[in-house]
């Protein structure tokens, strides 16, 4: 499996832990979406116990299907699976642009959050604010929509502006989102 460096507080067995380098290309992608990840392989026979910064973890079982997912919030995740960095465009958004890591395949994406999600299934009326989503169904349409609101903002330089996400799809569509916003 690849965990993020830094994450393992107890192993059992023989398991043998070595940095797991993007290159350069992957370097260049991740430093210019935000969702670079630095990873550490684990292999072997044994148990790895991983935990950051006291977050619930959800392993979520991938079966041919595939799952998006804010790579601030991926712990660790079977080597096995395919995983890249999506873009998703929207208008009135710095950059004209979010990025999201998708896994695919058949495998285990271990995710973490800030207290116990909620996951809720796609209709045509699912938002999400973009800074508390923490995955979602890739089958599912994601449409961003900048909101603007008029009242004063309790904190100066704060314009009060924020991103939504509209998510649209075929029944079995889901989406996840922590109580916090990043």
């Amino acid at each position: 499996m690849l965990a993020r460096q830094g994450t393992m507080v107890l192993y059992q067995g023989k398991v043998d832990f070595s940095y797991k380098g993007a290159g350069f290309r992957g370097r260049i992608v991740g430093n210019a979406t935000g969702q670079e990840m630095q990873l550490m392989r684990c292999t072997g026979q044994g148990q790895v116990f991983l935990a950051e910064n006291a977050a619930e973890l959800h392993p979520i079982e991938l079966q041919g299907d595939a799952i998006c997912v804010s790579a601030e919030n991926v712990l660790a995740f079977d080597e096995s699976l395919h995983h890249e960095v999506r873009r998703i465009e929207g208008h009135g958004i710095p950059g004209g642009a979010l990025f999201t890591m998708q896994f695919q395949g058949t495998g285990t994406v271990v995710v973490k959050t800030e207290g116990t999600p909620v996951v809720l299934p796609v209709t045509p009326t699912t938002f999400a604010d973009s800074n508390a989503i923490v995955a979602w169904s890739a089958g599912a349409q994601v449409i961003i929509s900048s909101q603007v609101r008029l009242r004063r903002s309790a904190y100066p330089g704060h314009s009060g502006e924020t991103v939504n996400l509209q998510f649209r799809g075929a029944p079995g569509n889901f989406i996840v989102v922590q109580p916090y916003e990043v």
